[in-house]
């Protein structure tokens, strides 16, 4: 089901590229357009540095008109967005982001979109503008994102998931009786969300009722036994020469600091020491697996996966798929160990460029998991936590922000990239809601990137990132709005990551 790819004649010219110095000088002197369209620039951040000709068009302007690369067009009429996939149809179709793209057209050759997500209609918008999508199709990426579909394939691989059952739930009966040998405290997942909406923790009937709606509807559901377990995620990317597979992260998971969801991400960490040698081995072994798995079903390119620890054991559990880029990306593409051989979204990218090329997938993947090539980092998702609208009236610039001994923080630089930060008492922070935005639960605020760890060892916040998240907090200003009156905004929330 992979999509065909073009080789435009400049592409021809090189011959096989044999290894990472080939494939980084290809895209130093690349003369193909390739963009990444979305609602921010946050997923690739930094992608420009490394692919001549690289743009992201945004919906939200995040530097205020001051990153070189990053093209928004000015606000037109439209329906109230509900996805990220709408975002990216209303840019497709907008006459200012089809202008641009025209302007910077090569010849006859089709230029290659890169969505962090998108639809059969993204597809067509973009084929009907000159766009190659260089992702595998919205129909095979709605089906493996499918979490019961993930549950079979991961099983298929030997990839294992936690004690589960797969049944069609539409009372608390059938859940009691589906769920017979997995104990008495459950976990159900929907086959489509993220884990802040769609994950349900059920021990008794009172707690199914509350969620019954959602539940009932679905053809399958996923049951699991409720094991106390940390989160950890790893990114990698299907080629043609076996799967490319980056260093374990830790997920921040339910931080009522930073999101009002009990089971919603809202960060990573990576730091070699959070895990021991065999668990990290173990996860690489078995994203392999899930990644070969994969490209039997057709799908080539870039993918996440989700690993539960259970912490009495350190047994380790599948938890679910994204086959895109995430909200995790941007912390992989930018250690030590992708800038000292290329990021992994560039072998998504050259998997989609018709250029043929030869590398060493188990050497790369070996120096990949030497603990000296993982640096320490950490990102924080900042969401609006409380049950209440508010009108933005100030809001943070993104760049460098810098943190005194009190705790107080004052905007030090302007600066597109996180490697711009020098000192474990500065921050990167990417701004997402502006003055003139709403606040109300769940919507992103920004994003908070510092070096070292955010949590301790015992996996609760560490004080610096408390204080760093308080401190940014304390820059946004807002009003309340009245959303009982006739009036009011209409606000609805979805994940813009």
């Amino acid at each position: 089901m992979a999509n065909k790819t073009t080789t435009s004649p400049e592409q021809v010219k090189t011959g096989k590229l044999k290894g990472i110095s080939d494939i980084r000088r290809f895209f130093y002197r690349n003369e193909t357009p390739v963009y990444f369209i979305s609602a921010t620039n946050f997923n690739l951040l930094g992608a420009d540095e490394w692919i001549k000709g690289f743009k992201f068009i945004c919906y939200i302007q995040c530097f205020d008109g001051l990153h070189p690369n990053v093209f928004s067009p000015g606000e037109m009429p439209h329906d109230e967005f509900t996805s990220i996939e709408d975002i990216n149809n209303y840019l497709l179709e907008h006459k200012e982001v089809i202008d641009y793209i025209k302007s910077r057209s090569k010849g006859k050759e089709k230029g290659k979109a890169l969505f962090l997500m998108f639809n059969e209609r993204t597809e067509q918008l973009a084929k009907k503008i000159g766009l190659e999508v260089a992702f595998p199709p919205a129909a095979l990426r709605n089906y493996l994102d499918n979490k019961v579909n993930t549950t079979r394939i991961g099983n298929e691989a030997g990839v294992p998931s936690v004690p589960n059952v797969l049944a069609k739930v539409d009372s608390w009966d059938a859940l009691s009786k589906a769920a017979k040998g997995l104990g008495k405290d459950w976990v159900v997942q929907t086959p489509y969300g993220d884990s802040g909406h769609t994950t349900f923790f059920i021990s008794t009937k009172e707690d199914f009722e509350k969620h019954a709606h959602e539940i009932a509807g679905e053809k399958e559901v996923k049951i699991m036994k409720r094991i106390k377990c940390r989160g950890a995620a790893i990114e990698a990317c299907v080629t043609r020469h076996g799967t490319i597979v980056a260093p374990l992260m830790t997920e921040l998971v339910g931080f009522k600091e930073l999101t009002p969801y009990k089971g919603g991400w809202c960060g990573n960490e990576i730091f070699a020491g959070t895990f021991t040698k065999g668990i990290r081995e173990k996860a690489r072994r078995y994203t392999q697996k899930f990644g070969d798995a994969l490209r039997k079903e057709g799908y080539r390119g870039y993918f996440e996966l989700d690993f539960l620890i259970e912490e009495n054991t350190n047994k380790l559990y599948l938890g679910e798929l994204n086959p895109r880029v995430t909200g995790a990306s941007s912390i992989t593409n930018h250690a030590v160990f992708a800038l000292s051989d290329a990021p992994l979204f560039l072998f998504h990218v050259l998997e989609w460029m018709g250029q043929d090329y030869e590398l060493s997938v188990k050497q790369l993947n070996q120096r990949w998991a030497r603990e000296e090539n993982i640096d320490s980092w950490c990102q924080l998702v900042v969401k609006h936590t409380a049950d209440s609208v508010n009108l933005i009236t100030e809001s943070p610039l993104s760049g460098i922000w810098e943190m005194n001994h009190e705790g107080e923080i004052r905007f030090d630089r302007m600066d597109t990239h996180r490697r711009a930060v020098e000192m474990e008492n500065e921050a990167f922070f990417l701004r997402i809601s502006k003055a003139g935005d709403y606040e109300y639960e769940g919507a992103d605020l920004g994003i908070l990137v510092m070096r070292g760890r955010a949590m301790t060892d015992d996996f609760q916040l560490t004080p610096r990132a408390k204080k760093w998240i308080k401190a940014i907090r304390g820059k946004f200003k807002s009003i309340p709005i009245d959303t009982s009156r006739p009036t009011s905004p209409e606000i609805g929330g979805f994940k813009m990551m």
